[in-house]
C-alpha cells in the first residue's frame, strides 16, 4: 500500500485517521510523530488525527469518535445528524458543544473519554450501516434511543414525529425498533403510541385524555366515538359533549406540529366561539399537558352555558385559576 491509498482513505473519512489505520497500510510510528512534529496532522483523541490544524467539523469529530472506540457506529441524536434528520449545527449552539453519541457492543469494556458518550448495545453490528460514512445506528434504532431519552413525553413523541414526518420511515418500523430495544425508558409508553398510530386507531390518546384530563379534573362526562352523518357518509366524534355542544377531536397522528406547537391553533379555537365554532382538536402534545388543557376546555364549556365547575387534580394544578 502507499501514501496515495492512505490520502484516499482520509478523503472518505472527512480528513480522520486512526493509528491501527495507518499501521494497516504499513507505516510506523514514526511516521505519525513526522505528521505531529509538522502540524500537518492533529491529534482529537488517542490514537486518532485529523489532517489540519483547525476547528473539526462535526462530521470530524463523529468519525474521531468511532473510531476511537473502534468498532462502533453513532448512536441517537449523533446517527440522527448523520442521517440529516437534524442539523449539524443548530442555531444558537456549536458544533463542538454538543456529545458525540456512540454505540459500542454490550460485550466491550470502554474508559469514559470527554466529549463522547458511550451507549452499549447487544449484538451491536445487527443495528449499524458500517458502509456508510460514518457507521451508524438504522434511523429506527437511533430514533427510539433518542427518544427514550428526552426530558418529557412530549419530547419523546415530538422525537418519533420528527422521524416519520420526514417520510425515510413509518410508525410500524419505528415499532418494530422499539420491541428489539427492551429496555429503553419509556418503551412501554412509545411502543402503546407508536403502535397504535401504526395500525389507524387513537384509543391510547383517548384513553390519555379521559384519564388525564376530563375525569380527574372534573369534566362532564362525554359520549365517545358517537355515530353521526354530517353528509352522505357516517363519521364518528371522539369526545362529544352533546349537552353543551362542544366536540373534541383528538389528533393522534405523528407530526411534529401536532406534538409540541397547537397551543396556538387552540387558543383560536377559544377566541372563534364567537362565530359558532365549537369543535376543538387537539393532539398528543395537549394530552400529554393535561392541567393546561383541562383549564382551557373548562373555559370554552363555560362559554357555552356549562353551569359545572371543574376541580384542580392537585396542587399548582392550573384548574384552580379558573376556580379562583
Amino acid at each position: 500500500m502507499s501514501l496515495h491509498d492512505l490520502d484516499a482513505l482520509l478523503r472518505d473519512q472527512d480528513g480522520v485517521v486512526a493509528r491501527f489505520q495507518v499501521f494497516a497500510f504499513g507505516l510506523d510510528r514514526d511516521f505519525i510523530r513526522r505528521r505531529l512534529r509538522r502540524r500537518e496532522w492533529v491529534q482529537l483523541h488517542r490514537c486518532v488525527y485529523v489532517n489540519h490544524t483547525g476547528p473539526p467539523t462535526w462530521r470530524q469529530r463523529a468519525w474521531a469518535a468511532v473510531l476511537h472506540h473502534w468498532p462502533a457506529a453513532l448512536a441517537d441524536e449523533s446517527a440522527l445528524i448523520a442521517h440529516g434528520l437534524r442539523p449539524e449545527e443548530p442555531p444558537g449552539m456549536p458544533s463542538d458543544s454538543r456529545p458525540v453519541h456512540v454505540a459500542i457492543d454490550q460485550t466491550r469494556r470502554a474508559a469514559k473519554t470527554e466529549g463522547i458518550r458511550l451507549r452499549r448495545v447487544v449484538h451491536l453490528n445487527r443495528y449499524v450501516h458500517a458502509h456508510l460514512s460514518p457507521p451508524r445506528m438504522h434511523l429506527e434504532d437511533a430514533l427510539v434511543g433518542t427518544a427514550s431519552r428526552q426530558g418529557t413525553r412530549e419530547a419523546a413523541i415530538a422525537c418519533l414525529a420528527d422521524g416519520c414526518q420526514s417520510r425515510r420511515t413509518t410508525p410500524r418500523r419505528v415499532a418494530d425498533a422499539l420491541r428489539r430495544h427492551t429496555r429503553l425508558p419509556r418503551r412501554r409508553f412509545l411502543l402503546e403510541v407508536i403502535e397504535d398510530v401504526a395500525g389507524g386507531v387513537y384509543s391510547v390518546l383517548e384513553h390519555q385524555y379521559l384519564t388525564r384530563v376530563e375525569r380527574p379534573h372534573g369534566l362532564p362526562t362525554a359520549k365517545r366515538q358517537r355515530r353521526v352523518r354530517p353528509g352522505r357518509s357516517a363519521a364518528y366524534r371522539d369526545v362529544d359533549y352533546r349537552h353543551i355542544g362542544l366536540v373534541v377531536e383528538l389528533d393522534g397522528r405523528l407530526g411534529h406540529e401536532l406534538a409540541l406547537d397547537r397551543w396556538d391553533d387552540l387558543d383560536r379555537d377559544i377566541d372563534s366561539l364567537v362565530a359558532g365554532d365549537t369543535t376543538v382538536r387537539v393532539g398528543w402534545g395537549q394530552v400529554l399537558n393535561p392541567c393546561r388543557l383541562a383549564l382551557a376546555l373548562a373555559r370554552i364549556m363555560k362559554a357555552l352555558g356549562w353551569r359545572g365547575n371543574p376541580r384542580p387534580c392537585g396542587p399548582g394544578c392550573d384548574v384552580a385559576r379558573l376556580r379562583s
